[in-house]
């Protein structure tokens, strides 16, 4: 006691010194209040800590908040090089300099994005260490030659994406042009890795593997290959490219609707299309990917599998349905208004299929919104003879879901169809018999998925599950990989009798963009909260249990502010990132001429423009 009276009498001398005594009584109390705020270890105890907690927020809410934005920005880095590196091979390839320009711009956000991610992932580690040393020594003793892989590759990207932006002017001729794609492809490639080891360690927490003897490498790769890696690795994958597709389509309708002349307005009309594109094309394929993880999380252990859909996280997936609905209706909006506005002549002839075609997809999103058990009184439980309604409780089981969203994907795919066919004529000998396969393909396909879906109701779970449900998909991909090439070669020697008029959409357009960017900002918020919980009070499921004052599944009302603060935070990271991607542009708009201004320099909001109230 007497040598602590000591220090802090030598303390207050050294600060009174330099100074004044106030700041020195401050220094004092503020080290003596550490432990009792838990931001030190726990008292005088013999062992080691296990856990620390932050007063006021909890370190298990700030950890999640900084994994998830850390999770969000890692999603858009990760997947916006992939098509920026496509549009540049298209370009390389078919001397298209738009999609060049286009590829440049996507990598200009990249690099804005890029040390946002790196310093929350950094913060995301210093946190785990410091809160929970005892589950991240646990991890570390069996993972930690990939922690020295993952930094490798870290390193390795980050070399290949500097080369690879600042390299973008000065290769762009004969093999430097290639070396440039080369570097685009290995930016890729080490960002696949980047993503996929990581996947590891997470997967390694819900669906851990017994670890056998043996060398530091192979207990990695026993605990690496555990039965979800791959699915969230295919997973993980195309929502990355869906968040990268949706975000840059956001950005692009926000420089359209802040557009200062025509060559602004045609060039992000036509990005934003390009987004929108991206993102549809990853939204048809991701329902098959979390379909797939979600049956190796039946099969690893089923109780997991109850606790996700028909546990208490069971209603995070009508929420879901809602904001996947949003998206498709968002997703075919824009389709349809781009063959209403750019496409001139073509509105009346495609009015009634639009119509039919968002009936049924609010239809269909009635149905994937329908929950199996209503939260009810006990009177009107007694009123409905349960908690499942008489009538609408057999559209809350995943037979009538699966058959829906499966129905959803196919309406998409056909608004694409039906965009990219508008203005044009067939001239091909064999259009008729072509349209008429096509036509018979969807029909049949459309049928199918509801025999099957309705089927579903009278055989065992193992039977729907296992046979209805991936024929269900199966039958989807297969139209469009049917429909798909047909389309092309009928549009190949087509005769076009409307030209594309870019640059005339509706501010609406631009709107409807930032949408549906915002729902899969809310829809991987959402998803990422559940498959966490669906560990419950395990740290490591079944393995290592959680034993600090966090080891409880929050409520849903509590989760939704802590998902719609992350979603507020990501977007306005990501608004910073569009204003410093722009800082150069505008100075650049600001020397240069006033060509083609439109007149009032800035569009009319909704409402505003007379060809939008026609």
């Amino acid at each position: 006691m007497q040598q602590g009276v000591g220090t802090i009498e030598r303390a207050l001398r050294a600060v009174g010194g330099h100074g004044g005594w106030l700041p020195g009584l401050l220094l004092i109390a503020g080290w003596l209040a550490l432990p009792s705020i838990g931001l030190a270890a726990e008292g005088a105890t013999t062992g080691p800590t296990e856990y620390r907690d932050i007063p006021y927020i909890g370190s298990r809410n700030l950890i999640w908040i900084v994994a998830q934005l850390h999770l969000l920005l890692a999603g858009f880095v990760l997947g916006v090089p992939i098509f920026a590196w496509l549009c540049e091979v298209v370009a390389w390839r078919g001397g298209e300099k738009r999609y060049d320009k286009l590829a440049k711009e996507f990598t200009k956000l990249l690099t804005s994005a890029y040390s946002t991610t790196a310093l929350f992932g950094g913060i995301l580690l210093f946190l785990l260490v410091a809160f929970y040393p005892k589950l991240m020594n646990y991890l570390t003793d069996i993972f930690f030659p990939s922690f020295l892989l993952y930094c490798l590759l870290f390193l390795l990207e980050t070399a290949t994406l500097y080369l690879y932006w600042y390299g973008w002017d000065a290769m762009q001729e004969g093999n430097k042009k290639t070396l440039h794609i080369f570097l685009g492809f290995l930016l890729n490639f080490f960002a696949l890795f980047i993503m996929i080891v990581p996947n590891a360690w997470a997967t390694f927490q819900s669906s851990p593997v017994v670890i056998s003897d043996g060398t530091a490498i192979e207990r990695a790769w026993a605990a690496t290959w555990n039965p979800t890696w791959w699915p969230i690795n295919i997973h993980r994958l195309i929502a990355n490219v869906v968040l990268g597709g949706y975000i840059c389509g956001a950005y692009a309708g926000i420089r359209y609707l802040s557009s200062r002349n025509t060559e602004e307005r045609e060039h992000y009309d036509w990005m934003g299309y390009v987004g929108n594109f991206i993102g549809v094309f990853g939204l048809l394929a991701l329902p098959f990917a979390g379909y797939w993880l979600m049956r190796e999380i039946y099969q690893y252990n089923q109780q997991m599998g109850i606790t996700l859909m028909g546990g208490f996280l069971s209603w995070l997936f009508i929420i879901q349905a809602m904001l996947i609905g949003v998206l498709f209706l968002g997703s075919n909006y824009y389709f349809w208004l781009g063959i209403t506005y750019r496409i001139p002549g073509s509105e009346s002839k495609y009015r009634k299929p639009m119509l039919w075609m968002l009936v049924s997809l609010l239809l269909c999103l009635a149905v994937w919104m329908t929950p199996h058990s209503l939260v009810a009184s006990i009177e009107e439980a007694q009123k409905m003879g349960g908690a499942h309604h008489p009538l609408l409780g057999v559209l809350g089981v995943m037979s009538a879901k699966m058959t829906v969203s499966n129905l959803m994907i196919l309406i998409t795919f056909m608004s694409f169809v039906m965009y990219w066919r508008a203005g044009k004529q067939d001239t091909a000998g064999w259009a008729t018999f072509g349209k008429a396969v096509m036509g018979s393909v969807l029909v049949l396909a459309s049928i199918a998925v509801i025999v099957l879906g309705v089927w579903g109701y009278f055989v065992p779970a193992i039977v729907r599950i296992n046979y209805f449900s991936t024929s269900q998909v199966l039958i989807v991909i297969f139209v469009i990989l049917t429909i798909t090439p047909l389309t092309a070669l009928l549009l190949k020697s087509a005769k076009t009798t409307t030209e594309m008029v870019w640059g005339s959409m509706p501010p609406r357009a631009g709107y409807a963009l930032v949408l549906n960017a915002v729902m899969v900002i809310l829809l991987m918020t959402l998803m990422g909260y559940a498959r966490s919980s669906s560990r419950v009070h395990w740290h490591v499921y079944g393995v290592m249990r959680d034993s600090s004052p966090y080891a409880y599944s929050p409520a849903l009302g509590s989760a939704s502010l802590i998902m719609a603060f992350c979603t507020f935070s990501f977007c306005m990271i990501v608004a910073f990132i569009f204003w410093v991607a722009t800082m150069g542009d505008k100075a650049k708009a600001g020397h240069g001429a006033a060509k083609g201004e439109l007149p009032h320099g800035i569009p009319a909001m909704a409402g505003g423009s007379p060809d939008e109230r026609r």
